[in-house]
C-alpha cells in the first residue's frame, strides 16, 4: 500500500507531501492540472530515465520519495538478494541534481536504476494505455494463468503452486549444470590444444629425473673425468715422494723424531717439537693412505664422462627453454604441467558426469512440466469463463475470450508451456492474439478485468489506472467502478478518472488543481470533503455551470 509521497522541484510542483488511505482512491482534476505529473514522479521510484527538463527550477535538486507498506507482497527475498534493508515500510527515493546527475535510494541505501525498477514495479503498479501492451507479453499470461491454476488447485494433492516451485529448482540446477558443461567443454578444447605439447615436455622433465639429480656432485665427477691423466700424475709423484725407499719424506719424518725423541729430556723446547714431528708424521701418514686408497678409484671412463656430459647439456637446454634458474625451479614447472595433463584426463571424467545429470534433471523436469501443463489445461476453461463473464459486464457482450495452451519442448521458469491470451470482441469473428484483436480502449477493459481477477487470487501491489475509462460510456463506467470497488476490498486501487460515474465510487477522493503564485504555475492536490465532492461530481456531470440538479444527481451518485 501506497502510505505517503513527497514530491519537491518536479515539474509544476513545488513542494508536496500526500497521504494515502487504502481502499479505492479517486484523483480528478480539469485537463492539464497536473495529473500526469503525479504518475511521472512516481515513474522516478519505479526507476525510469531522469529528465532535466522536469526540474522546476534547475539550481535546487528534484526529490520523489515513496512511503510504501509491503507486508503484504512477500518480497522480504527480494530486498535480501540486494543486500537491502528489510523493514514493513519501504522508502523508495530519486534524487535529481542541478548538474543533471540522478541518485536512487531503497531504505536510504543507495541502488542502480535496475535494482530501483526491479523493486519499484513490484510495489506499484501503473496503468496506462501503454502498459495495455503488457497483456501481450507471453510471461504476462503465462503468469496470470499460473496465479489461477494456483488459487484453484491450492487444496488439490499435488497442488500448482508447489509443483511449479519444484519445477523451478530442478529447472535452477539444470540451468547451473548445464553453465558449468559448457565451462569444462571450453576448458576441455583448450586443454586438449595443448594436451600433446603438455605431455611432450612432461616426458621430457621426468626423463631427466629432476628428484634425484644432483649438479654439484655431477661437475665435480665431470671435472675429475675430464681430468684423470693429470690427477694420475700428481697422486703418482705424491705416493713417490712419500714413500721413496728409505729416503721417503716418512722415513725422514721417522728418522726426525727418533732423533728428537732422544734430546727431548733435555729441554722442553725439544720435546715440544717431538710432539709436533710426531703429529705432522700422523697426519701426512693418514693423508697418504688416503690418496692412495683414492689414486685406485682414479681412471679413465669415457663412457661415463659422455652420460654425464649428456645429462648436463640436457639440463642446461631445459634451464633455457623454460626460461628457469636452477633445477628447483625446473621442478615446480614440471608438477605444473603434471596438474594440467591430470586435469585434461580429469575434465573428461567432470564431462561425462554433468552430462548424466542433466539426463536425469530432464526426465525430473519432463515430468513435473507435464503435470503442470495438464494442470493448466485442466483449469483454462474456468479462466476463461470468469474472464468472459467479466469482460461481458464491460459493454462487450458478443466478446470471446480462449486461452491457447500449447506444449512446448522448451524450458522456462514457468514450465514447458506456450500460453497465449485470444480474443475478439464480436460475434463470428475469428479468435486472434490480443495484440491484434484488441482496440486500445478494448485492452484497457481486459486489462482491468485480468486485475480484477488477479486481485482474487494473489496479493497485488497498489494498482494506479490512469484514464482507464476513455472511451467508455456511463452505464459500462458504473460496471468499472463496481468492478474497482470490488478490487479494493483486497488492495489499494488509485484511479485518475474524467468519469463522474467512477470518481463517486471512491472512498476518498483526490482533486490535483492547478494555480498561479508569485507569478508562477503551481500544482497542487486537495482531498475532498463529503461537500466538495459533491460539487466536484456535479462539476463533472454538467461540463459547465453546476445547478442544482447536477448537485442533486451527484448526491445520487455518491451514496
Amino acid at each position: 500500500m501506497l502510505k505517503h509521497i513527497h514530491i519537491e522541484n518536479f515539474a509544476l510542483i513545488d513542494s508536496l507531501d500526500l497521504e494515502l488511505n487504502n481502499g479505492l482512491t479517486m484523483i480528478t482534476g480539469e485537463t492539464g492540472a497536473g495529473k500526469s505529473i503525479l504518475l511521472g514522479a512516481l515513474g522516478l521510484v519505479q526507476g525510469k530515465r531522469a529528465d532535466l527538463s522536469a526540474v522546476r527550477d534547475t539550481s535546487r535538486k528534484c526529490v520523489v520519495e515513496a512511503q510504501v507498506d509491503m507486508s503484504n507482497l512477500s518480497l522480504d527475498q527480494l530486498l535480501e538478494q540486494h543486500n537491502l534493508d528489510v523493514e514493513p515500510v519501504c522508502f523508495l527515493r530519486r534524487e535529481i541534481l542541478p548538474s543533471g546527475k540522478s541518485r536512487a535510494f531503497i531504505n536510504d541505501t543507495p541502488v542502480t536504476l535496475a535494482t530501483m525498477s526491479e523493486i519499484g514495479y513490484q510495489l506499484i503498479d501503473i496503468h496506462s494505455q501503454h502498459q495495455t501492451l503488457q497483456l501481450a507479453s507471453d510471461d504476462f499470461q503465462i503468469d496470470v494463468l499460473q496465479a489461477f491454476v494456483n488459487k484453484v488447485t491450492e487444496n488439490d494433492k499435488e497442488p500448482a503452486a508447489d509443483l511449479l516451485e519444484s519445477f523451478r529448482k530442478e529447472w535452477s540446477t539444470y540451468k547451473a549444470v548445464q553453465s558449468q558443461l559448457k565451462k569444462w567443454k571450453e576448458e576441455e578444447i583448450a586443454l586438449e590444444k595443448e594436451a600433446d605439447y603438455n605431455n611432450f615436455l612432461l616426458e621430457e622433465l621426468d626423463a631427466a629425473g629432476l628428484d634425484q639429480l644432483d649438479i654439484a656432485a655431477l661437475e665435480q665427477e665431470n671435472e675429475q673425468l675430464s681430468n684423470v691423466e693429470e690427477i694420475q700424475q700428481v697422486l703418482q709423484e705424491f705416493q713417490s715422494i712419500m714413500d721413496e725407499d728409505d729416503n721417503g719424506l716418512l722415513d725422514q719424518l721417522r728418522l726426525l723424531k727418533n732423533k728428537f725423541s732422544q734430546i727431548s729430556s733435555y729441554n722442553k723446547e725439544y720435546d715440544g717439537a717431538k710432539d709436533r714431528l710426531n703429529a705432522t708424521l700422523l697426519e701426512l701418514e693418514d693423508l697418504s693412505i688416503e690418496v692412495s686408497r683414492n689414486s685406485e678409484n682414479v681412471e679413465a671412463n669415457p663412457e661415463r664422462l659422455e652420460l654425464i656430459n649428456e645429462r648436463l647439456s640436457l639440463v642446461e637446454q631445459l634451464f633455457k627453454k623454460h626460461h628457469k634458474e636452477d633445477v628447483a625451479e625446473l621442478i615446480i614447472f614440471r608438477d605444473e604441467l603434471a596438474d594440467k595433463v591430470f586435469a585434461t584426463q580429469n575434465i573428461s571424467r567432470k564431462i561425462k558426469q554433468a552430462q548424466q545429470q542433466l539426463d536425469d534433471l530432464n526426465k525430473k523436469i519432463q515430468s513435473l512440466g507435464i503435470k503442470i501443463h495438464e494442470q493448466r489445461i485442466a483449469q483454462a476453461s474456468l479462466l476463461e469463463k470468469e474472464m468472459l463473464s467479466t469482460i461481458h459486464l464491460l459493454g462487450m457482450p458478443d466478446a470471446s475470450f480462449k486461452v491457447h495452451i500449447d506444449k512446448s519442448s522448451n524450458f522456462n521458469s514457468y514450465g514447458m508451456d506456450d500460453v497465449e491470451f485470444r480474443f475478439t470482441a464480436n460475434k463470428g469473428s475469428a479468435l486472434l492474439p490480443l495484440n491484434k484483436a484488441a482496440s486500445g480502449g478494448e485492452l484497457s477493459r481486459l486489462m482491468l478485468a485480468i486485475k480484477a481477477l488477479l486481485s482474487s487470487y494473489k496479493n497485488l501491489p497498489t494498482i494506479i489506472f490512469d484514464e482507464i475509462d476513455t472511451g467508455v460510456s456511463g452505464a459500462i463506467a458504473e460496471k468499472m467502478a463496481l468492478i474497482m470497488k470490488k478490487m479494493s476490498a483486497s488492495l489499494q486501487v488509485i484511479t485518475i478518472t474524467h468519469l463522474p460515474q467512477i470518481a463517486s465510487a471512491g472512498n476518498d477522493h483526490l482533486m490535483v488543481r492547478k494555480a498561479v503564485k508569485d507569478d508562477q504555475t503551481i500544482s497542487n492536490i486537495h482531498r475532498l470533503n463529503a461537500q466538495e465532492r459533491v460539487e466536484e461530481i456535479a462539476q463533472m456531470l454538467s461540463g459547465g455551470k453546476v445547478s442544482d440538479a447536477a448537485r442533486e444527481n451527484a448526491r445520487v451518485l455518491l451514496n
